[in-house]
């Protein structure tokens, strides 16, 4: 790609010559639709130079030819430019740039009818040839046309990436930030929790106040107050009786006692949990 790259380079600049060179994206496409329309000048400007050598050297040959001819018709007609009229000097000059431009080897009529016919076949080619050159310059006319519209869909894909990429930076930059804070936050908390947990340890906290435990306790104390309801009941039925007072009263009193014991297990978790609450918010910062 390298050599094709400097060719084109050369060419161009032969091209343009002191004018500037047209921006072009140098990739291998593009190059390698510009080094086919070097190949193509370069193989036309061989032609041409080939084609005038050749012109060059047919207008000697005649030239050469003239003189002789010229030399032959004085010598043996004893005829001379000089001496030939206008018209027929201007015929021998339409005869020979005929002749020239048919680059026929003599002015015989054969040869003028040989070289038509050459000439009219080399039309014919020339003419099938710049039709195949006009096809394939429109082939690269269109290669070239859809390299830079690529290009173009390509630059505006790459700027369309960019932004996409730069808006999922800052989303990242952000979030990074926010994951950065809250990992801060629960540091500072931990330590918190944990120097707060050393301070309870000695200031005596009792594992009892936890939160389970107090849950448990407040079973306990639910389930002694159901267990007083059915004593009430039982009393007030003993209260109810008459007969056999003696009894009665016995049972009435194992009945107040089995009462006074239960509301004074109540009693004493619920005188429990109000001191213990005071003494513990004192105790904590």
């Amino acid at each position: 790609m390298e050599e094709k790259l400097q060719r084109v380079t050369v060419w161009l600049k032969k091209i343009y010559g002191s004018e500037p060179i047209p921006q072009y994206e140098v990739n291998e496409r593009t190059v390698d639709i510009l080094y086919k329309l070097v190949e193509y000048n370069e193989a036309r400007d061989r032609d041409v130079s080939l084609l005038i050598e050749d012109m060059k050297q047919k207008a000697a040959e005649y030239e050469a030819e003239a003189n002789y001819l010229q030399g032959l018709m004085a010598e043996v007609l004893g005829l001379s430019l000089s001496g030939l009229s206008s018209e027929a000097i201007e015929c021998l000059s339409v005869l020979v740039n005929t002749a020239m431009t048919l680059e026929m080897k003599d002015t015989s009529l054969t040869s003028f009818f040989g070289a038509i016919n050459d000439m009219t076949s080399e039309l014919y080619e020339t003419e099938s040839n710049n039709r195949e050159m006009e096809r394939e310059l429109s082939n690269i006319r269109k290669d070239l046309t859809a390299a830079l519209m690529l290009e173009k869909q390509l630059e505006e894909d790459l700027k369309k990436t960019i932004e996409h990429l730069e808006i999922q930076e800052a989303k990242g930059k952000r979030r990074s930030s926010c994951a950065e804070f809250l990992q801060k936050k629960y540091l500072e908390i931990k330590v918190k929790i944990m120097a707060a947990e050393k301070q309870l340890a000695v200031m005596g906290f009792v594992e009892s106040l936890t939160h389970e435990s107090l849950m448990s306790l407040s079973e306990k104390l639910t389930g002694l107050q159901k267990e007083i309801v059915p004593l009430k009941k039982k009393l007030e039925s003993f209260l109810d009786l008459t007969p056999s007072p003696s009894l009665v009263q016995a049972k009435i009193e194992e009945v107040k006692r089995e009462l006074e014991a239960v509301e004074a297990e109540f009693s004493y978790q619920v005188g429990m949990l109000s001191l213990e609450g005071p003494e513990i918010r004192r105790k904590l910062p």
